[in-house]
């Protein structure tokens, strides 16, 4: 079998065997086959595109390119969940322990952010002494004991999908459907979770910017799924301006612990729930949806949800003081409002500048070797719909710097747009994907 034979046979619209694919990512990861004939399968593959079989074949073997996490000695099924990501989505830190807490098993593996803010695993770290690296072996027991872990992602889970990303990188290859798919559910598969919730973001600030993609991109990793034997679910939720109304690491725990007291954002509340719903009918524990919101709602209001998390925090040697008494987490130098320079409804929030906002106090990562300043950020006081006057505070800015501080404002107060007009309420889930 030779590399050139199946690159012409893709740039021709032919079809890649199991066995070529097999080939094709084993040979690639061993660095046998040179990155310009991948660079050329990648962009055959982006002109002629990838058939189901093809894109299971490769998620596949990706997931089985490194280590496949066993979690076969845990009773029940297994939970996992997924975004596509966004401004202020700090989905995991309340929605995990808030599952935990009705009965779920989660063995969650997260990354580190590189861009706005930091990723699930830089936010837990805002929690003093906590711990993101641990062995199989202690994950799995911790999971035996409370019924959740989430640790930082090994090197070798699919270490085929690491190396062929770089590549799609600088290729231009980034954004072709089945390869964004199997890029993700590589990673989850090997994972080793039994069920799998996708939160696919769609609008100005996620990755698929169009609802028509997002829905696509859904339907391909949820058939990647099913076919791979794990009951997967995905819900398309708005991410055209920010989720929550805090953006910045420390920020968005708070954010977290507050909703978990019942007394988060509306938006962001409706959001757990609502991914939180499928998770337990995926596991089986709820029957219906109405039986599902009634699990979770009770464990918001009596308490739980708030224990499962400091339990877990504490579990992984941060402060359980500080789930309780978030005043005792890291805070910023300069906390200021910006002010409204004109009347009006807000009709549009541009939620990437919201973003860089973030990045220029240094909540977020523009290389790898990038250092997060986790107290940093912003806290937004109005969002789309609200009718503010002049004067009226639209966010409290975080910053540790004072020319950070004045370069965020700028950006900031450019990213606001107004108008004499109302406009219209867009729904928060946009549809549900099964199959």
């Amino acid at each position: 079998m030779r590399m050139y034979d199946l690159i012409m046979k893709k740039r021709n619209g032919g079809s890649l065997s199991g066995e070529e694919i097999r080939f094709m990512v084993q040979g690639y990861t061993k660095g046998e086959i040179p990155d310009y004939q991948m660079s050329a399968m990648m962009m055959a593959i982006y002109f002629r595109g990838m058939s189901e079989a093809e894109t299971l074949a490769l998620t596949m073997e990706m997931a089985h390119s490194g280590d496949l996490l066993d979690l076969s000695e845990i009773k029940g099924v297994k939970a996992d969940k997924h975004s596509t990501g966004g401004v202020g989505d700090k989905t995991s830190l309340a929605l995990i322990p808030l599952v935990c807490s009705c009965g779920a098993v989660i063995a969650k593996m997260s990354g580190r952010g590189l861009g706005h803010t930091g990723g699930t695993i830089d936010k837990l770290e805002s929690f003093d002494g906590f711990q993101t690296a641990m062995t199989t072996e202690r994950f799995i027991r911790q999971i035996h004991e409370i019924g959740m872990a989430i640790v930082g992602q090994t090197a070798d889970l699919a270490p085929a999908d690491k190396k062929l990303y770089a590549l799609r990188d600088v290729t231009a290859t980034v954004d072709q459907m089945s390869l964004i798919a199997s890029s993700i559910m590589s990673k989850k598969l090997a994972a080793g979770a039994d069920a799998i919730v996708l939160d696919v973001k769609t609008g100005s600030g996620a990755f698929m910017k169009q609802e028509e993609d997002a829905f696509a991109l859904a339907r391909e990793m949820v058939r990647i799924g099913n076919g791979a034997g794990r009951r997967t679910i995905a819900v398309i939720s708005d991410m055209d301006q920010p989720l929550g109304r805090a953006v910045g690491n420390v920020l968005e725990v708070k954010e977290a612990i507050d909703t978990l007291r019942g007394k988060g954002p509306e938006d962001f509340t409706a959001l757990c729930i609502t991914l939180g719903t499928y998770m337990l009918l995926a596991c089986g524990i709820a029957k219906e949806e109405q039986e599902a919101q009634a699990l979770l709602q009770d464990a918001i209001a009596s308490g739980r949800a708030l224990e499962k998390l400091a339990e877990f925090i504490e579990a992984q040697g941060g402060s359980r003081e500080q789930v309780y008494d978030p005043s005792l987490l890291k805070t910023a130098s300069i906390t200021e409002p910006v002010y409204a320079e004109k009347d009006g409804y807000i009709t549009h929030i541009k939620c990437d500048e919201i973003g860089i906002c973030s990045l220029l106090l240094g909540g977020g990562r523009e290389t790898k070797e990038s250092e997060i300043d986790l107290s940093v950020g912003l806290v937004l006081e109005k969002k789309k719909g609200d009718y503010v006057q002049k004067g009226d505070v639209l966010a409290t800015i975080h910053a540790n710097d004072r020319a950070k501080f004045e370069a965020a404002r700028a950006r900031f107060l450019g990213a606001y747009t107004f108008s004499a007009e109302q406009p219209e309420k867009e729904p928060l889930i946009k549809g549900i994907v099964r199959e």
